[in-house]
């Protein structure tokens, strides 16, 4: 895991978490984020999330790879 958090400022809330995988870079497309999520490879809040459509709000943490992501 990477040591340092990257803080997320949404422009709309909530965002669905595909998109902010997408938007953030962390992956190339939402085809491929939606892969990576129903493979189990995504964790929001300490909980691996398989729903790609998951509903992200201010306060949430998201883990991917090596990435983790704070939600303002």
């Amino acid at each position: 895991m990477s040591d340092t958090p990257i803080a997320v400022v949404l422009n709309q809330s909530p965002t669905e978490l595909y998109k902010i995988l997408k938007f953030e870079g962390l992956v190339a497309s939402g085809a491929e984020a939606k892969l990576a999520i129903s493979d189990g490879l995504v964790r929001v809040n300490g909980e691996v999330e398989t729903r790609k459509r998951k509903k992200i709000v201010s306060g949430d943490e998201i883990h991917f790879l090596d990435s983790h992501l704070i939600i303002s």
